[in-house]
């Protein structure tokens, strides 16, 4: 079964060698729509393939990252990084290109990492993200799978390429969340509050 959370951010960034024209030299922004889709072959103890309320931790500060800041490609020319991160205290900078076929590549990469390195504790099991859906325009969306993550030719991906501001890191509900990413830190899940056994009466 698979179950869907949404998540929204407003973003900028220039999307260098594109066709177009506007999007490859000038800085613009979007207002995105991040489709999460976890898929697992079993319930938790509350009949659940993930809670949704746990999302709302770890991955949700992770994806919001991106909210009122500007991405860009750590391959950009060297002026224009070091002006994103001069006159924005919001900047992320990507080992790819900020495309919306990379925010869903780098977005599944992250919740993937969060989801392994998450303790349950209330019976879930095999719970894994099945795919990434980043809608850039009311028209226009960028798909990503676990084989486009894996995949080098679309760009590697290691959390140590990842560069995140102070202010990004600080409205974090854990200001050391990647850092604790990157060590294999174990994130574990609160414990319902109350647990009920009922009973078979067939």
């Amino acid at each position: 079964m698979r179950i869907r959370k949404l998540f929204k951010f407003e973003n900028a960034h220039i999307v260098r060698n594109c066709t177009s024209d506007r999007c490859s030299r000038s800085i613009h922004g979007h207002s995105y729509q991040v489709e999460l889709i976890l898929e697992a072959h079993a319930f938790d103890n509350g009949q659940m393939v993930y809670d949704f309320g746990l999302l709302k931790s770890h991955i949700k500060d992770l994806i919001d990252s991106f909210d009122h800041a500007i991405t860009f490609w750590d391959k950009d020319d060297g002026d224009y990084i070091r002006a994103c991160k001069d006159f924005s205290a919001r900047w992320i900078s990507l080992p790819v290109s900020p495309s919306a076929e990379q925010f869903s590549r780098v977005i599944f990469y992250w919740a993937d990492k969060v989801l392994a390195n998450t303790t349950t504790q209330n019976g879930e099991t095999d719970v894994s993200v099945y795919s990434v859906i980043v809608h850039e325009t009311a028209t226009g969306y960028a798909q990503c799978f676990k084989e486009d993550v894996d995949n080098e030719r679309m760009g590697k991906l290691s959390l140590d390429m990842f560069e995140f501001s102070e202010q990004v890191k600080a409205e974090w509900g854990d200001s050391e969340l990647f850092d604790k990413l990157k060590r294999g830190e174990k994130f574990v899940n609160p414990q319902p509050l109350r647990q009920v056994n009922f009973k078979d009466k067939l």
